[in-house]
């Protein structure tokens, strides 16, 4: 039995004795007075009984005082050490515990104490064995940087589900400039490390193009990559190059996708650049067609001897009007063609029984519909958009199914010189030319999905034909795609291809093994998740009182790391007087937010910074108030989960006085800098956040919906702004 434990019966065995002598005198006096004690006397007619009962109470709860005074004391050494030895365990191996209390808690000071020592040794012997095998792995990274840091290209790889892995700095810098956001909020929040794809390309499109390397994997091609053209929402044209990462698969087996390199070329210049120089032969040879018929018919009338004058100067003042009209189409063709004439879609070369077989993938997942294939050549290779034309094949098959009964279709691919036949074959019912036209000129909708584009469209991009034809010998009919068609294309060895790595700036490859779509974000481990940790300063402490938000700073967490060269940091104009004392806090003057950008301009670009990701900050509850205040007026939600610094420390510390971002900092080691900037605080933020993790996980609290559920019982939670 412990010493306290021996005390506390001390403390109740005196206060029962207490009670016992006082019961024993009052017996006592009750013989003395010569009265029975079976006998019930009123207290009231005896004073000085009175008097024995009042004393009697009074030791009774001056006893109950000091047992309480002393659990209090009792217990308060233990959860005091309770609390330092989960910060050894955790986050601080080199705190020791002060030696504190009864001489027994002194010794089990002593011996965990004793346990760190030797736990810290170990740890250093294992660190020394690490530092000593990665020694080799530095030296291949930075063998890889070296060589990627001269790469012109755009290079971003991503795993399966479309989160960014690696992007070198050219792609960090493209999608800067293509971004809408302001240029002072810094406009790189397009791309980051665990940021989605998807927030860039359509998902339908990286979705196709995989399926048609893994096609090409399934035919053992040397080559298995995709190609394809799209726009940005800046507007910009990009052509992609997307090539497959192959993992080792489990048991020895074929190498198995584990994620994909999308290779960026902007051509937008250079598009825009051919397709002016198309335009202006365009217009020149077209509109200049007529002028010059009307030259050699005037110039012919004037051959005629017997012409009369008037005549004569008729044609003459012809031929005048002509050749100002030519000149003028010069001038105009020249300056101003390129904003009325339609704009053409480059095109890229694929195998045409690749797109048969896409064709096929797609009817038979996305309508339930058989397929079958006559007569595919092998060797024709086609010039197409292969998205969007694979869109209006499911569109053609979908209408045939639901409006004819079509219950089966078959593809067929030849040649035909410089043009391709892509024929949809199906059995039933016969067609009218109006039911095909109108068909052609309604946008495409079919199985969930939508484009505003119309099969007319998708053939003029092609600048091909489609025709309705009938083969009534079999009792059938087929639609004709006629598509351009390409030269066979050389298959380059698939070694030719590691060349295209890049400089890897921001990279993490552990991230290869998330699955994220798997599961709901409240049952995700803390461990795995993305947060944008984020402060804000404001002219003042009331956001319900007009106080403004004057500046932003916010990092990321990726992978169980801070990547502070994934930032966001603004200045915002109040729009209102900056208070003195607030400049005196964060040391912000009215001259550094004159000319910013208003909260209207900077919330948006903040808002695509942090998406699908989990918030982070310190008494977020005051952040998130000012945030929420301008939903209205800026149309900006953000509807993610937050987790709050503070309400964690009152989890994992709940005897702990104070939960000051600056008192959990010294009970975790972080070192604090830049206190009261926004950036400052966020980066101060993150890395407290990060030590909490493990203290969480040693609490049974692991995943992002136990972190909330813990932090939503403390008191600090019922603090309202």
């Amino acid at each position: 039995m412990s010493v306290q434990s021996r005390q506390a019966l001390a403390v109740l065995a005196g206060s029962g004795l207490v009670v016992a002598v006082l019961a024993a005198a009052g017996v006592a006096v009750w013989r003395d007075l010569g009265v029975d004690e079976r006998d019930v006397l009123e207290p009231i007619l005896n004073p000085r009984m009175g008097l024995l009962i009042m004393v009697g109470l009074v030791g009774a709860g001056a006893a109950a005082v000091l047992m309480k005074s002393f659990a209090q004391g009792a217990l308060a050494v233990p959860a005091k050490m309770a609390d330092e030895l989960g910060l050894i365990v955790g986050t601080d191996p080199v705190r020791r515990l002060v030696p504190d209390g009864s001489p027994e808690l002194r010794r089990i000071a002593e011996a965990v104490n004793a346990l760190a020592d030797q736990r810290r040794s170990l740890q250093e012997d294992v660190e020394a064995r690490i530092r000593e095998a990665r020694l080799s792995v530095e030296e291949e990274r930075n063998r890889l940087a070296a060589l990627m840091s001269e790469l012109s290209q755009s290079v971003v790889v991503c795993n399966l589900d479309g989160r960014i892995l690696l992007y070198n700095n050219r792609a960090r810098l493209q999608f800067k400039a293509m971004s809408d956001a302001p240029a002072a909020a810094g406009g790189g929040e397009m791309i980051g490390l665990g940021r989605s794809i998807y927030a860039v390309f359509e998902r339908s499109l990286i979705v196709h193009a995989l399926e048609s390397i893994q096609e090409r994997i399934r035919r053992q091609s040397a080559q298995p990559v995709a190609n394809f053209v799209t726009t940005t929402r800046a507007g910009q044209l990009l052509r992609v190059q997307m090539a497959p990462v192959l993992s080792s698969a489990e048991g020895g087996g074929d190498a198995v996708v584990s994620g994909f390199v999308l290779m960026l070329d902007n051509i937008t210049r250079n598009f825009e650049a051919e397709t002016r120089r198309d335009q202006m032969l365009h217009s020149l040879t077209e509109g200049s067609r007529s002028s010059l018929a009307n030259l050699r018919a005037a110039a012919e009338m004037l051959e005629y001897p017997d012409l009369d004058a008037e005549l004569r100067e008729r044609f003459l003042k012809v031929i005048r009007d002509e050749v100002q009209g030519m000149s003028r189409r010069l001038d105009d063709t020249a300056n101003a063609f390129a904003d009325s004439l339609k704009t053409r879609w480059p095109l890229d070369e694929m195998l045409g029984a690749d797109l048969v077989a896409a064709a096929q993938r797609r009817v038979e997942k996305k309508l339930n519909l058989p397929t079958k294939l006559e007569e595919v050549d092998p060797e024709v290779w086609v010039k197409v958009d292969s998205f969007s034309l694979l869109q209006a094949i499911g569109y053609l098959a979908s209408r045939l199914s639901e409006e004819f009964e079509v219950r089966e279709v078959r593809f067929r691919l030849s040649s035909a010189g410089r043009l391709a036949h892509l024929d949809l074959i199906w059995s039933g019912q016969a067609m009218s030319t109006e039911t095909v036209m109108a068909w052609e000129l309604e946008p495409m909708t079919f199985a969930g999905e939508s484009s505003p584009l119309t099969v007319r469209d998708v053939i003029e991009r092609h600048d091909g034909e489609i025709w309705l034809q009938r083969e009534k010998t079999q009792h059938r009919a087929f639609f004709r795609l006629l598509l351009p068609s390409a030269l066979p294309q050389e298959q380059v060895e698939a070694a030719a291809f590691l060349k295209g790595d890049s400089r890897p700036e921001y990279y993490d490859f552990d991230l290869f093994k998330q699955t994220e779509a798997s599961h709901a974000l409240d049952d995700r481990l803390l461990s795995e998740l993305t947060f944008t940790v984020f402060d804000t300063e404001t002219t003042g402490l009331n956001p319900s009182e007009g106080d403004e938000i004057i500046q932003i700073g916010a990092t990321r967490i990726v992978n169980g790391k801070l990547l502070k060269s994934e930032s966001f940091e603004q200045l915002v104009d109040p729009l209102r007087e900056l208070p003195e004392a607030s400049t005196r806090i964060h040391g912000i003057t009215p001259d550094m937010l004159f000319g910013q950008p208003p909260l209207a301009k900077v919330l948006p670009s903040f808002h695509a910074f942090a998406e699908d990701t989990v918030l982070v900050a310190h008494n977020a509850a005051f952040d998130m108030r000012f945030l929420q205040l301008k939903e209205a007026s800026t149309g900006v939600r953000f509807t993610q989960p937050v987790l709050d610094t503070l309400l964690l420390s009152a989890v994992i510390h709940p005897s702990q006085e104070s939960h000051r971002l600056e008192a959990i900092c010294e009970r975790m080691g972080v070192h604090v800098m830049g206190r009261h900037t926004a950036m400052g605080d966020a980066i101060v933020t993150g890395e407290v956040f990060l030590r909490m993790i493990p203290l969480l996980a040693e609490m049974g609290i692991r995943t992002l919906g136990e972190a909330r559920q813990a932090s939503e019982k403390t008191y600090y939670a019922r603090v309202k702004y």
